[in-house]
C-alpha cells in the first residue's frame, strides 16, 4: 500500500537542531505565561498541558461545564503559530467528518481525498464524549500512528500533532463513556477545577471588555516546537528510573480493586512525560520525583476499577502505589 504525505507536511529533514535545555525551559515558560492570561490561577494545569505537548502526546481535559476546558485548549493552540482545527463532537457526527473522505471529481472522473479537520498541528476535540464510540474511534489511528487511512490510501499527519480533547463527566446527560482503547491513547488527563475567589474576580475584570482569547498572540511556531520535542527525546532516563516505571505500571495489573490495569503504552507515555517534566526543570536526566509528579494524570485514566469499588478512585490507587513501590536497581539478565 502506498503512503501518501499530505502536501505541505514537514519532512524529517526539516527538523531544526535541538536547542539547549535552558532554551526549552525559556520557550515553554513563555507559552505558559501566555496561556495563564486566559486560565488564571491554574499553573499546575498549564504545566501538565505543556508536559503533554513536549512528550508528543495528547491531552484529555475532563470537568464539569463552564470551568474553562475549551478555553485551555484554545489558549494553548493560539500560543502556537501552527495550524489549528476544532471539531464540535455531537451525536450525529460521522467518522468521515473528522478524518476526511473521498469525493468524486466530475472533471477528472476520479475520486479525490479531501482532508478532514484532523490534518492540523493542534486538533481541539470539543466535548468528545458527546459523539458515539464509532465516531470517537476515528481518532484511534490518528493519535497512535499520526496517519489516516481512507479507502485504501494512507495519509501522513502534520508534525507536531496533538489532540486536545474536552469531555464532561460521564454521569452527565448526553454523554458516552470513552472506550478503553481511546482513553489509552491520551497521554494525560487533567481537571481544570473551579477557580479560587481571587482568580474568579480577576476573570470578571479580564472578560469585562473584549474576549482575552482574541488578543492572544503566538509565542512559538511549529518548527520551534519540533525542536524542543527533539531536545526532550535526548533527556536521559537511567536504568533505575526505567525499572521504577515498569514496576509502577506492572503493579496496576495485580491490584484486586482494578479490573483492567495499565498497558505497555502507559509505560512508554510515563517515560516520555517524565522526560518532559525533567526538561521543564532544566535537567538533562530524569529522577524518580519526575515520575511521581506526573504518574496520576498519566496512569489513572487508563485504569478500570472492579465492580463494588465505588468509593475508591483510580487516582487513589495510583497514589497508593507511589507510596509503596520503592526505586530499585533493574534486574540483571
Amino acid at each position: 500500500m502506498t503512503t501518501t504525505s499530505r502536501p505541505g507536511a514537514p519532512a524529517g529533514s526539516d527538523l531544526p537542531e535541538p536547542p539547549p535545555l535552558g532554551a526549552v525551559a525559556d520557550l515553554t515558560g513563555r507559552i505558559a505565561q501566555n496561556v495563564q492570561r486566559i486560565i488564571v490561577g491554574k499553573p499546575d494545569v498549564v504545566r501538565l498541558a505543556l508536559v503533554t505537548l513536549l512528550a508528543e502526546g495528547h491531552l484529555l481535559v475532563e470537568d464539569v461545564p463552564g470551568v474553562g476546558k475549551t478555553s485551555l485548549a484554545k489558549a494553548l493552540a493560539r500560543s502556537l503559530d501552527a495550524s489549528v482545527s476544532r471539531v464540535q463532537f455531537t451525536p450525529d457526527l460521522l467518522p468521515g467528518d473528522i478524518t476526511g473522505m473521498s469525493v468524486y471529481n466530475r472533471q477528472t472522473n476520479e475520486f479525490e481525498f479531501r482532508p478532514g479537520p484532523v490534518f492540523a498541528n493542534v486538533v481541539i476535540a470539543d466535548e468528545i464524549n458527546r459523539a458515539s464510540p464509532k465516531t470517537q474511534s476515528a481518532l484511534l489511528e490518528c493519535m497512535a500512528e499520526h496517519q489516516v487511512t481512507v479507502d485504501g490510501g494512507t495519509y501522513q499527519l502534520a508534525s507536531p500533532f496533538m489532540v486536545v480533547a474536552t469531555q464532561n463527566p460521564v454521569e452527565m446527560d448526553g454523554t458516552y463513556p470513552l472506550p478503553e482503547a481511546q482513553r489509552d491513547r491520551f497521554t494525560a488527563r487533567i481537571s481544570v477545577g473551579y477557580p479560587d475567589p481571587a482568580a474568579e474576580l480577576a476573570m470578571i475584570d479580564e472578560h469585562a471588555g473584549a474576549d482575552p482569547l482574541e488578543q492572544l498572540r503566538p509565542v512559538a511556531d511549529a518548527r520551534m516546537v519540533r525542536g524542543v520535542i527533539e531536545a526532550v527525546r535526548r533527556v536521559r532516563v537511567g536504568p533505575e528510573v526505567r525499572q521504577y516505571c515498569v514496576d509502577l505500571i506492572g503493579a496496576t495489573r495485580r491490584q484486586p480493586e482494578i479490573r483492567l490495569g495499565a498497558s505497555p503504552r502507559a509505560t512508554l507515555h510515563l517515560v516520555r512525560a517524565a522526560r518532559a517534566q525533567a526538561a521543564l526543570a532544566g535537567r538533562g536526566y530524569v529522577v524518580p520525583d519526575d515520575v511521581q509528579a506526573i504518574a496520576v494524570p498519566v496512569v489513572a485514566h487508563r485504569l478500570s476499577l472492579a465492580p463494588g469499588e465505588g468509593r475508591t478512585t483510580a487516582a487513589d490507587v495510583v497514589r497508593g502505589l507511589l507510596s509503596r513501590i520503592p526505586v530499585r536497581a533493574p534486574a540483571r539478565a
